[in-house]
């Protein structure tokens, strides 16, 4: 057997490619990047750990593996209405095996070509199998989303479905392996909404991704406005397939089960309709599942609690 490559040797040949976009001065392979952000413009920066076995099974196709641990960071830019521009990764893996980097990479490129994002730098160590990346995006002074600016009587919205990050895990858990089910292609391929994030600026009055579960994020989302909401759901979108596989559990896995990576927004009345054409050309429906109170709490649900993915304390309720 030949010597195992380098870190090095694996970021040139895995990880080093030209830059796609103008602003990059000096992209991987010094100690830092240079980077010349867009005149006028405010960064918006997210990073994102995801650990194998925990996040995502070791043995998921290695491409997915790629392109999970970077939608899960852009979809925080997406929250924030940002147009990503970059992302830095640390890799931590438990062997060398180029057989393995190979199509992860090419996983993580491939989201990158259709994000407009560069990898501009990052590191390789070994150790338990796990991907930080850092994203890096723009938007313009002022219109950032953020989860703070619900108003009492917004409506609240959420884009895509819901349920099938959970639906997917239990297709994973139960044997399925192909990625033509929908259900596992949505835990193990999410798309972040980045577009539908852009598009929103100027209407949302609130926003945060769905990554720890509806209940979850919409109680963040209460917390920082400082109001309640009022909770339909008979109008949750389920994931297509999410009741054939869960049955009576389809439900409580849209508002708990996590890994949607959908935009959770608060509208005023009147923005709806705009909001719905703008996200209507993009092909992204946008249901409305609720109406913010200044009744603190998450009210239309038998349990009001946290639900959702919570790291310390290992399980979703």
């Amino acid at each position: 057997m030949g010597a195992s490559p380098s870190e090095f040797d694996m970021i040139a040949r895995h990880f080093t490619r030209p830059a796609r976009s103008a602003g990059v001065v000096l992209g991987v392979g010094d100690d830092c990047t240079l980077l010349t952000p867009t005149p006028g413009h405010q960064l918006a920066v997210s990073v994102d750990t995801s650990v194998a076995d925990v996040h995502f099974p070791h043995a998921a196709p290695d491409a997915a593996i790629g392109h999970r641990a970077l939608a899960v960071s852009l979809s925080d830019l997406a929250a924030m209405g940002a147009a990503p521009r970059w992302c830095l990764m640390a890799l931590t893996l438990d062997h060398a095996d180029d057989a393995w980097l190979e199509p992860f990479a090419q996983g993580f490129d491939a989201l990158c070509a259709r994000a407009g994002v560069d990898l501009v730098g990052g590191d390789v160590t070994r150790g338990p199998l796990s991907v930080s990346v850092t994203v890096q995006g723009e938007v313009p002074p002022g219109e950032a989303l953020t989860r703070d600016g619900a108003g009492e009587g917004d409506l609240l919205a959420v884009t895509g479905s819901l349920g099938g990050g959970a639906g997917g895990l239990a297709a994973w858990q139960s044997g399925e392996r192909s990625l033509d089910d929908p259900l596992l292609a949505a835990y193990l391929l999410p798309e972040p909404r980045l577009a539908a994030g852009q598009a929103l600026r100027g209407l949302a009055s609130a926003a945060i991704d769905v990554s720890d579960g509806l209940l979850a994020d919409l109680q963040h989302l209460c917390d920082a406005s400082a109001l309640g909401v009022e909770l339909d759901l008979e109008a949750l979108p389920l994931a297509e397939g999410l009741v054939e596989r869960l049955g009576e559990g389809a439900r409580q896995a849209a508002l708990t089960g996590g890994d949607d990576y959908e935009l959770l927004v608060g509208l005023p009345a009147e923005a709806l309709e705009s909001a719905r054409q703008a996200l209507g050309t993009l092909g992204v429906p946008l249901t409305v599942i609720g109406r913010f109170t200044i009744t603190p709490g998450i009210h239309g649900v038998e349990a009001n609690g946290p639900g959702g993915w919570q790291h310390f304390s290992g399980a979703t309720p």
